[in-house]
């Protein structure tokens, strides 16, 4: 027992430790037992830390790349639309070519003769009249031959037409069918084509019969006998008084005719600068896709086919669901970012694609830089705290101090991190507390307000930006703390309406977003505001419309000094379109659609003589509508230029009624709201101002009159709108001087010195 209490027993003495508490041994036993429990736990912490942090990297890394590839869904998605729309009003085009001869009035009478009676009793009708047969054999002959004349001429006026031949063509050899225009009767039996028009073969047949029960039908691209690809449109023929709703053809009008650079160069992007984006359009075949158009590999249209069980094939994507976006592989294996987009009409899919290695190998370097970052500075911070803390741990009464250090420096480092993330960005970068006072910036912010950022921290926003902008700020910032809910606003600061040239000083607009920060015990809730200036941007668009409404006035000034009576009736139209319009609630695109259109309308007017345009009676019916259908002459004019809203088609359907009995028979909702709208603001002004053939109706009589017609002729919605501007909005008082009659020149005429 004497060994017991050896101090040389380290053995005994931590079984059985003194009792004596000021001793040595007890509390430093006790205190190495607890140190070596708070390691373990500290150990733990910092692994499970480091951890959370490296994931948290790769978290917003792949949420940066995903920010980037949805950026480039956008964009693909942006031409992938523009390019399917100039493929559709390609389609529209030939169709519009068929109509054209389907509702050919000489055609439309000779295919009701032939379908009232056939032709035998057409011949016996001639032969009852004039007397014998021949001659109403040579008739029939002679209707042959005209009818042949216009298909021949109008398949060479439009493209249906064979290429001509490549090499020597003996001269005593027909050549093949390949393309041309044809009528067929009812039966499905060919009546007058053009000479290379291709034999009635079973598809074009099932065509024909779709197209006699009144649809129109296309018959898809195929490879023709030429080699070359061939597609189709077929339109019924209805008898000439007949109407074509519920209706069966007495015959149809087929056009074939080849493909080539007339459709592949809509698929081009005008502008484009990336080096792997290629548009092209497949369709299904089967359990296959097949590729319409040329291949930027060279291949030609319709020689390139791939199973659809391909994996990961862009092709069989598109066409499984068109319309998405995705990153598949294209017909040559690569990885590409892919956007694609229906056809109306045919079963084609459109494709938009760019190599996934050009789109993103940039923001993939720039993102593996900041992953490298983040993760050296986690791991730098991990040792770095590891290091203090193990340097601190035999000292307790250093030890507040050492963890003190730890997060200083923690705090320092990911301040220096958001500096370099936030210093390479263009946008204001700021955050403030609920007291406005700033907690962080980078250094646009500090540039901006022309002070070191250092020089910021702590200092309310008012003593930096001023009280106003301090003020603005802070209504949000509160509203943002309250809700605790991201906001975005767009704030102006100075008088908005003075957008002079030289005056781009009297506002500023910026476009802000605000994000809330919770707080923590060292550190109040606060909200990181994220500001772009969009001043510049918004002059620049102010300056483009003024640009454009200039231009339309001088436009419009042409066209009124023409026309003494007419004068002002462009601007007068455009004054009561938008304020029907807007009392109809209409966005402003469709506002403003209303207003350059009715501004326009009448630029068309500049090609007809002035003595027609000032003749006072007696207006004959050609002259009546030579004036009436000016508005198209101004289509034609203006049907390349481009329009924030649907101008150009307004002022198309402008003479469409309600009731379909416009020239387009387009009726109801399926014309333009726009159009609706222009049409009653232009028969208001037409009818209350006065004209060189007579006196201006007053407006109560125009109003009744409009109303009557509504149902019918105008939608109801503009008339009634129309209506309660004149009488609850002042409409009438404004619009008095619409009835005063224009002041004559010296000499008595109208305006003479007008050009």
């Amino acid at each position: 027992m004497a060994e017991a209490g050896d101090p040389n027993s380290g053995t005994e003495t931590a079984e059985e430790p003194p009792n004596d508490e000021g001793g040595n041994g007890v509390p430093v036993k006790k205190a190495k037992r607890q140190v070596n429990r708070t390691a373990l736990l500290i150990g733990a912490g910092m692994l499970v830390a480091v951890v959370a942090a490296v994931w948290g990297s790769f978290q917003f890394i792949e949420g940066e790349r995903q920010r980037e590839v949805q950026q480039w869904q956008v964009r693909l998605g942006i031409v992938a639309d523009s390019r399917a729309a100039a493929i559709g009003d390609w389609l529209e085009q030939n169709f519009a070519y068929m109509r054209e001869l389907s509702e050919n009035a000489s055609l439309q009478l000779y295919m009701s003769e032939l379908a009232d009676g056939g032709e035998e009793t057409a011949l016996d009708a001639k032969k009852d009249k004039n007397g014998n047969k021949v001659e109403a054999e040579e008739d029939e002959a002679a209707s042959a031959s005209y009818l042949r004349n216009l298909l021949v001429a109008t398949a060479e006026r439009t493209g249906f037409k064979a290429p001509p031949p490549v090499g020597e063509v003996t001269a005593n050899v027909e050549r093949v069918g390949v393309a041309g225009i044809g009528l067929v009767d009812k039966e499905g039996k060919s009546l007058v084509s053009t000479p290379d028009m291709p034999p009635l073969t079973a598809k074009i047949r099932a065509a024909v019969a779709k197209a006699l029960d009144g649809e129109p039908t296309v018959i898809d691209v195929y490879l023709g006998a030429s080699g070359q690809p061939t597609m189709g449109f077929v339109l019924p023929i209805f008898g000439i008084q007949e109407d074509s709703d519920g209706a069966k053809g007495i015959g149809a009008v087929v056009g074939m005719r080849t493909i080539g650079k007339d459709l592949y160069d809509r698929l081009k992007q005008p502008g484009e600068t990336a080096k792997t984006t290629e548009t092209y359009m497949v369709r299904g075949k089967g359990v296959a896709v097949e590729y319409l158009t040329p291949l930027a590999d060279d291949t030609a249209p319709l020689k390139r086919t791939m199973s659809a069980d391909t994996p990961g094939l862009a092709g069989a994507h598109a066409l499984k669901k068109p319309g998405g976006f995705a990153i598949k592989s294209d017909y040559a294996g690569e990885e590409v970012l892919a956007a694609s987009r229906t056809i109306a009409g045919v079963p084609w899919v459109l494709i938009r694609k760019i190599s996934r290695k050009e789109a993103l190998s940039a923001t993939d370097t720039r993102l593996t830089t900041m992953l490298v970052v983040f993760v050296l500075l986690i791991v730098g911070i991990t040792v770095t705290i590891f290091a203090v803390w193990r340097h601190g741990s035999s000292m307790r009464a250093t030890q507040a101090a050492a963890n003190m250090k730890v997060a200083m420096e923690r705090f320092e480092n990911m301040s220096k991190f958001m500096r370099v993330v936030t210093n390479s960005q263009r946008s204001v970068i700021l955050a403030v507390d609920g007291e406005t006072k700033y907690t962080f910036a980078n250094e646009t912010a500090s540039k901006e307000a022309g002070i070191p950022v250092e020089d910021m921290m702590g200092k309310p926003m008012s003593s930096i930006i001023g009280p106003i902008k301090a003020q603005a700020y802070a209504e949000i910032n509160k509203g943002v703390l309250k809700d605790f809910e991201r906001q975005s606003h767009t704030i102006v600061f100075g008088d908005e309406d003075n957008d002079e040239a030289d005056g781009h000083d009297a506002f500023q607009m910026v476009q802000g977003d605000f994000v809330p920060l919770r707080g923590d015990r060292d550190f109040p809730p606060a909200v990181l505001m994220v500001l772009n200036d969009i001043t510049e941007l918004t002059h620049e668009r102010r300056r483009s419309e003024k640009m454009l409404r200039g231009l339309i006035n001088t436009l419009v000034s042409v066209v009124d000094r023409r026309d003494p009576f007419s004068a002002n009736h462009s601007s007068r139209v455009a004054e009561v379109g938008r304020a029907i319009a807007v009392e109809m609630g209409l966005d402003e695109t469709d506002s403003k659609a209303v207003d350059i259109a009715g501004s326009l309308m009448n630029l068309g007017k500049i090609f007809i003589p002035t003595e027609l345009l000032t003749k006072a009676s007696d207006l004959t019916p050609e002259e009546r509508g030579i004036l009436g259908n000016a508005y198209m002459v101004t289509v034609d004019l203006l049907k390349n230029v481009t329009f924030e809203g649907p101008v150009v088609e307004t002022i198309r359907q402008l003479g469409e009624t309600w009731d379909g009995g416009g020239p387009l028979g387009l009726k109801e909702e399926e014309i333009l709201v726009t159009a609706r709208v222009l049409s009653v603001a232009n028969a208001f002004v037409g009818m209350v101002t006065p004209r060189a053939y007579r006196e201006a109706m007053a407006f109560q009589k125009v109003a009744d009159i409009l109303m009557s017609d509504t149902g019918s002729r105008y939608d109801r919605k503009p008339v009634t709108a129309l209506v309660n501007y004149l009488e609850n909005r002042g409409g009438t008082k404004l619009w008095a001087h619409f009835s005063e009659a224009p002041e004559e020149s010296p000499e008595g005429n109208p305006d003479q010195d007008s050009v």
